[in-house]
């Protein structure tokens, strides 16, 4: 059973008619007295909940019937109903326990949208086999992943917004990746955006799509990443470094789904899902009102944090055996063997860049290893330091090394390309490409 509450009848019988259509039961209230009475009897799904009345203009009473519902059904979603002015009443209603909020006027395929996806996460915990999800390249068996993964088997099928979290280098787009690929989108697009690298004069135009002469400069029409998105998954990385002046236009498109290109007054609408990333601390920065807590709360329904790799060291093994089969295949050479001291200290490294540290670390030995059979610690160039949060890397940058190693071999055989790309274990096209950006002349 579905409660509708709301002193407007037009909108009552609007939204009654709307779910009995989709197969809901619907139960309707006027007042928060009605509600309350129904909410005391009957036992329900969710409840689509006004925050404004008519005799309480302000929003207070739609707050306090929130509150009351809580104590009675503590486990039912309330999704609340707000105009956009009072966007900070759903923000404390929020805080109070709300599922999530919606804006008048509403579009009906994106309530009913919020209403599948609350019914979804509301309901009881059902298995799924491991051979029907899509783990999208994610490597490890540790359990603070494994749980992780088994919430993303069970949000992935709704729309329901999803914030990760965690350090730069632990995997935050592969997860965005598998919450696309076992979703009822897969087969449309996944559009991944780096919100830090796009400036605040060109977020519109890059967000929103322009018209061709817009601005000058504009010599064609351009076509947004939202756009580019509709029917799939936008992931939109980095979220904590976008601009302030940027924020509540985000929130805008995010709330209604509709936006306008620039220079450009037709309104378009887009159906799609939005995951998010950051490492930055987006509740401080609440406090510290450098980020929107409206836009907050309309992105982090669903909150993952992803382990660091040295919380996850029992990974350590699993991932380094994965890069040196990934390298050995790009490469074109036998798969070498990790030795067992070699892999012992890999385990202990604090990896401050975490998993795409590790990845560098494996690059960088498979292009300078002594033995083609074998990697040994002499090959990872790594001593520990006293610094538990350093790695020591004494062969400099993998460019640098990269770039020795060619050189080396180079001299080695005389300036044979052929003979060199054969001891680097490459192609000789793939080797001219390394000299070419490394500024490398016969």
């Amino acid at each position: 059973m579905i409660l509708i509450v709301d002193d407007d009848k037009a909108i009552r019988l609007s939204l009654s008619l709307l779910l009995k259509r989709k197969g809901y039961n619907v139960e309707t209230a006027s007042s928060p007295d009605e509600a309350m009475a129904v909410v005391r009897e009957q036992p329900l799904q969710l409840i689509l909940m006004d925050m404004n009345y008519r005799e309480m203009s302000t929003g207070r009473e739609g707050i306090t019937l929130l509150r009351q519902v809580k104590i009675f059904q503590p486990d039912v979603p309330v999704i609340l109903i707000t105009a956009w002015g009072t966007i900070p009443l759903a923000v404390e209603g929020m805080q109070a326990g709300a599922f999530d909020f919606i804006t008048k006027p509403w579009d009906n395929r994106m309530l009913l949208n919020r209403i599948e996806t609350a019914l979804s996460l509301s309901a009881p915990t059902t298995e799924v086999a491991d051979g029907e999800f899509d783990r999208s390249a994610i490597i490890g068996k540790n359990k603070e992943l494994n749980s992780l993964l088994d919430t993303v088997r069970r949000i992935a099928p709704t729309d329901a917004p999803v914030l990760i979290l965690g350090e730069n280098g632990t995997g935050k787009e592969l997860v965005a990746q598998a919450i696309h690929a076992n979703s009822r989108r897969r087969d449309n697009p996944f559009v991944m955006v780096n919100l830090g690298g796009i400036p605040p004069q060109l977020f519109e135009s890059e967000m929103f799509g322009h018209a061709k002469g817009a601005f000058t400069g504009a010599v064609s029409a351009r076509t947004g990443r939202f756009e580019m998105a509709d029917k799939g998954t936008i992931f939109l990385d980095e979220i904590g470094d976008l601009d302030l002046s940027c924020q509540v236009k985000m929130l805008r498109v995010l709330q209604q789904h509709t936006f306008e290109p620039l220079g450009d007054s037709r309104q378009r609408k887009v159906d799609l899902r939005v995951v998010c990333a950051t490492n930055a601390p987006l509740e401080q920065m609440v406090r510290e009102r450098t980020f929107r807590e409206d836009l907050y709360y309309r992105i982090n329904l669903i909150t993952l944090r992803l382990p660091a790799l040295r919380e996850r060291r029992d990974d350590i093994p699993l991932l380094v055996n994965h890069f040196v089969r990934q390298n050995a295949r790009e490469l074109n050479i036998d798969i070498p063997e990790v030795s067992s001291e070699a892999m012992t200290l890999l385990t202990r490294l604090p990896y401050p860049g975490n998993i795409r540290e590790l990845k560098n670390i494996v690059e960088r030995a498979m292009l300078v290893r002594n033995d083609e059979h074998r990697l040994d610690i002499g090959d990872f160039n790594i001593t520990e330091t006293a610094d538990s949060n350093r790695t020591c890397l004494t062969g400099g940058t993998l460019d640098d090394m990269e770039r020795q190693a060619i050189v080396n071999a180079l001299d080695k055989h005389d300036g044979n390309l052929s003979q060199a790309a054969i001891s680097l274990g490459i192609t000789r096209q793939s080797l001219y490409r390394r000299m070419e950006k490394y500024g490398i002349k016969q």
